[in-house]
């Protein structure tokens, strides 16, 4: 018996402005995994993370970010070379995957109730 219980564990994203990389090659498109205790654990064992809280954001976004534009190698100092507001984009989108499980979300229609689900769609998405 087939098991249809499946659990999506990537994620398709597309930043608002986008990473310029040292040959002025412009990614937007890429894929975020979702993040698992390992991770959890690495961001806490690693000594950056631990002098500045604020880096532990980039430490875990350079884990669970498998792909970016042509770039398979997500390392802190490449998201550090982000666009802050990439960097917002990429914090909100690990918190609703991470958090909700999914991009979407149930709502009614106002005039019928009926109910159906949404996707949720971020500032910057197209």
């Amino acid at each position: 018996m087939k098991n249809n219980n499946t659990i999506t564990t990537e994620f398709d994203f597309i930043l608002p402005r986008g990473f310029v990389d040292s040959d002025s090659n412009l990614h937007r498109q890429g894929v975020m995994r979702l993040a698992t205790a390992k991770d959890e654990i690495f961001v806490q064992k690693n000594r950056a993370a631990q002098d500045n809280a604020a880096y532990g954001v980039i430490v875990m976004l350079s884990r669970v970010i498998t792909r970016l534009g042509s770039l398979t190698e997500i390392t802190p100092d490449l998201l550090e070379n982000l666009f802050s507001r990439d960097l917002a984009y990429l914090r909100e989108f690990y918190n609703r995957i991470n958090q909700q499980g999914d991009a979407y979300i149930p709502v009614n229609c106002p005039q019928c109730q009926t109910r159906f689900d949404v996707e949720l769609t971020l500032a910057g998405e197209s």
